[in-house]
């Protein structure tokens, strides 16, 4: 039978594995990175109607402009998948064996790791606790389960990608590409338990050897689907 989770993301439950230890390692050595965030400015937010980034309604969750914007908008993209990695680990699917459950795991506490990194460094500037909605994924099926982690993995990849570009402080980028070379990581292993040999194939690396990038608006617009709260982002730089 489907099960579906409509939980919000950053309430969900951990499981034991997680520990506190860990996650004090992983984000500590992000950390020392120097990111200071004391200059940004608050923007408002809350949580509201189904995504459309391109058509935010008037209470949509703001993610705001320049450095703080981006990294608002990899804040959201990181509690989406540490809410799905949860559930994964809460429900795991029929048949799925010891090795699996464990690389899942360790996905999952990356993907927690990640998302607490962005909300404790922001702080009162990060945007809200967004609500996820599962309804369409059968956590009981390995195929609907491993299928939708290929789908965020690969956006998270292609996310960061594009948002490089548009980062101006030094800090900021080095952190952006210490997290999407773990988020490749985890698209390589997720794309071989599909299919063996598929981690970089010609679906998400081109001929010239370089992987994939979205711009804000095509990663929002595909995370939509699994995103209850409308997120704005009208005002994150474009170039």
């Amino acid at each position: 039978m489907k099960k579906s989770t409509n939980e919000t993301g950053v309430a969900e439950q951990q499981s034991g594995s997680y520990s506190r230890r860990k996650f004090l390692m992983y984000t500590g050595a992000i950390a020392g990175t120097g990111l200071l965030l004391d200059a940004c400015r608050k923007e408002q937010q809350s949580s509201t109607v189904p995504n459309d980034p391109n058509n935010p309604g008037p209470d949509a969750v703001n993610l705001g402009s320049g450095d703080f914007g981006i990294l608002n908008y990899a804040y959201a993209l990181e509690q989406l998948e540490a809410a799905f990695y949860t559930q994964v680990a809460l429900t795991p699917y029929s048949g799925i064996t010891p090795d699996e459950m464990q690389l899942l795991g360790d996905i999952r506490d990356h993907e927690i790791a990640h998302r607490e990194f962005f909300k404790n460094a922001l702080g009162s500037n990060a945007i809200t606790s967004l609500s996820v909605d599962f309804s369409t994924v059968d956590f009981s099926s390995r195929e609907s389960v491993l299928g939708t982690a290929k789908v965020f993995e690969d956006l998270g990849v292609s996310a960061y990608n594009g948002a490089g570009k548009l980062i101006e402080s030094p800090d900021y980028l080095l952190l952006a590409g210490k997290i999407v070379s773990v988020e490749a990581r985890h698209a390589g292993y997720i794309r071989d338990l599909l299919q063996n040999g598929s981690f970089a194939d010609s679906t998400v690396v081109d001929m010239n050897g370089l992987d994939t990038s979205r711009t804000p608006n095509e990663v929002l617009t595909a995370a939509a689907p699994f995103i209850k709260n409308n997120i704005d982002a009208s005002n994150l730089p474009t170039s």
